[in-house]
This record gives C-alpha cells, structure tokens and sequence, in this order.
C-alpha cells in the first residue's frame, strides 16, 4: 500500500503534465488524419461493425509506432540539445496542424463504393502516417520522462495514448455520415473546426515553453 501511495503521489506532483499529456493526445486524435478519414469512409459505406477491424489494425499499428519511437529515444535521451530542437521542431507543426484546422472550410467527401478494408490495411497504414510519427515524436521527446527514463515509462504513455485516443477512430467511424452533414454546415464547422485548432495551437505553445 505505501509503495502504491508513494507512485500516486509522484503522479499528483506531475498533475499539470498529465493533463497537458491528454490535452496534447485528444485532439491531435481527433481531428482530422489518414486514420480518422479512412474510418469514416469506411464506416459509411459499410457501417461500423465493418470497420471494428480496420480500426484494430490502426490501434495496433499505432501503438507499436509509439513504442518504437520510444525506445528511440531511451537510447538518445541524454542528448539535451538534439531533444529541444525536436520538441520546436514538434510544436512548430502541431501550430501549422492547428492553424490550418481552425480556418479549414467543410469537407466535402465523394461518396464512392470500395472494398472492406481489414486489420492488415489499418496496421500497415501506420508505417506511411506522417501525423502517426511527428504525434509519438512530439509526446516522447515532451513527455518521455513524465513515468521515467525506461521503458516501462515509455509503454505507460503508450498505453495511454492508446486508451484515450482509440475512440477517435471509432468516433469517425460511427459518425461517418453525420460528421460529413455536420462539416458542411459552415456555422457548426467554424466552431468545431476552432475548437479544436485552438487546442492544438495552446498545446504548442505549451510544447516550446521552458519547463
């Protein structure tokens, strides 16, 4: 019980990353990405238990990206210099990724009949996911010591990148033909669309921030 305590009270003096972590993981989740737009075409064209499949795939696919991206960095950790300009390089992209959401118009999807995609598909299209890498980049070189320098720590903040960024895929999926009717209304589109663009842009700011 003490050492259960003791792990809980290092976790509440680090309360403000914790919530920094999960402010940085949802909407870079869910906004719009290869994942989240494949799930939602999929979805509609052939429903959400269809697609349960695909999503798996991407789930595993993007948590092994995660965790090779940090054992990368157990072995470079030590190099302060090289983890800064990563972490600018990082938040000069989640404010390019935010800007361009928050003035983004509606979208517009063709609906065009295509074949069930399965778990194959959805893990392999992690290897050619450019937001899938610069995400695990971003949170690993911010965030990589947030449970320790190993990689016990490394596979928490997997873990939880897993947890509360699976829903996004499943979201998209569910809601594929609503959230097509939600974009083109220009005045529900600006809100959503700044919502979150202004997350990612606060999120950024908070990235290249001394800590």
């Amino acid at each position: 019980m003490s050492k259960l305590s003791a792990c809980w009270g290092e976790l509440m003096v680090n309360e403000a990353d914790l919530i920094a972590l999960l402010v940085f993981i949802v909407p870079m989740c869910f906004t719009p990405g290869p994942n989240n737009l494949l799930c939602a075409a999929h979805g509609s064209q052939h429903g959400f238990r269809a697609t349960i499949p695909l999503s798996l795939g991407m789930l595993t696919g993007w948590s092994s990206l995660g965790l090779a991206v940090g054992v990368g960095t157990v072995f470079i950790e030590e190099n302060e210099s090289l983890f800064l300009g990563l972490t600018y390089i990082g938040a000069a992209y989640i404010a390019y990724l935010g800007w361009k959401v928050a003035t983004s118009k509606p979208a517009e999807e063709a609906a065009q009949d295509t074949e069930r995609l399965g778990f194959l598909t959805g893990l392999t299209l992690q290897v050619v996911n450019g937001k899938a890498w610069i995400h695990f980049l971003v949170m690993m070189t911010t965030w990589g010591a947030l449970f320790g320098t190993g990689f016990t720590g490394k596979f928490l903040l997997v873990a939880i990148n897993a947890i509360a960024g699976y829903p996004a895929v499943l979201t998209w999926a569910a809601f594929g033909v609503a959230l097509r009717r939600l974009f083109s209304s220009p005045e529900k589109a600006r809100i959503l669309n700044g919502a979150l663009g202004a997350s990612l842009i606060a999120v950024a700011i908070w990235v290249a921030m001394p800590h």
